[in-house]
């Protein structure tokens, strides 16, 4: 048996719409959907009355919320099995728990209106930068959320030779029948001088740079492309601080692909500048997949020496 879409639920609209998009893509890979809502009772009391003398106020507003959400999935997607889970625990906390046993964890961005669409609440941003499985952070533009670009977005960097995030982003194009545009980002350094009397020295060191991304770009994906054959892929490379490039280029994608490489530090920052810059400024959802055990401190260390410049 398939493990489930998970996506996190809240009351609010912005939790609809991502279960409207989780809903989607657990169509597009005949997976069912399991709707969570989870929250500290205590946060509510006194706020709500008494609807039930079984029951806590507050448990009954969560159970409320949990079915409305049900029903709207079901409304959306008559044929698609959907199961609900009510949990008296830290929100965060809960969609890590779940996550653990499911496909991809699904969140909505928190922001509504103004500047605010641009920041990602702090569920989200835990959520992404501890879980063990795939991460979508559903934000963006109304294009990108109804898959209108036809395009999924890719960006490789020096660790990403293979990687979980390769895979995954390959997948999502197979699913949805689209363009998979990869993309790795590289940067002038004079600490990296290209080599003397290097034969691309003629085309000058900016060239020189460029072509060994590309080269680098083409290791990356070279395994999934294989697995995936059927996918069609544009491969780009372009100068400049990735998290700049992938937050421009996203304007034009229906989901963003990144690989999530933890490491000690602030929550959300744990994912480093380029996942931070993607969760709170793409203008299409974002899916964080973590490096799992695909990739130790040995080969990321590798592939960083290999890589043109630093992609951040």
């Amino acid at each position: 048996m398939q493990s489930p879409l998970v996506v996190g639920v809240d009351g609010s609209d912005g939790a609809l719409v991502a279960t409207d998009w989780a809903v989607d893509e657990a169509v597009r890979h005949g997976i069912s959907l399991r709707i969570v809502y989870a929250s500290l009772w205590e946060h509510y009391e006194g706020d709500v009355p008494a609807w039930s003398p079984d029951r806590p106020s507050e448990q009954v507003l969560a159970e409320n919320i949990a079915w409305t959400a049900v029903e709207h999935a079901r409304r959306r997607a008559s044929g698609l099995v959907v199961s609900t889970e009510v949990l008296p625990e830290d929100a965060a906390a809960a969609l890590l728990s779940e996550g653990a046993a499911g496909r991809t964890v699904v969140v909505g961005s928190r922001g509504r209106g103004g500047l605010a669409d641009l920041l990602l609440g702090s569920v989200g941003l835990v959520v992404a930068a501890r879980s063990p499985s795939p991460v979508v952070v559903v934000r963006g533009e109304r294009a990108a959320l109804e898959s209108r670009h036809e395009r999924v977005l890719l960006g490789v960097g020096g660790a990403d030779i293979d990687a979980p995030a390769v895979h995954f982003a390959f997948g999502e194009a197979a699913a949805r029948g689209c363009e998979l545009d990869v993309v790795t980002a590289w940067r002038r350094s004079a600490r990296e001088p290209a080599p003397a009397g290097h034969p691309l020295m003629t085309a000058g060191p900016a060239s020189h740079l460029e072509r060994r991304a590309a080269r680098l770009l083409d290791k990356a994906i070279e395994a999934a492309s294989e697995d995936h054959a059927g996918v069609r892929v544009r491969r780009t490379t372009l100068e400049g601080p990735a998290r700049t490039v992938l937050v421009q280029r996203s304007a034009a994608a229906d989901l963003l692909v990144i690989g999530a490489r933890r490491r000690a530090g602030l929550v959300g920052m744990e994912l480093g500048a380029v996942a931070h810059r993607a969760l709170h400024h793409a203008a299409c959802p974002v899916a964080v997949v973590p490096q799992g055990h695909r990739a130790t401190a040995d080969t990321r260390a590798d592939h960083r020496a290999e890589w043109p410049l630093p992609a951040g």
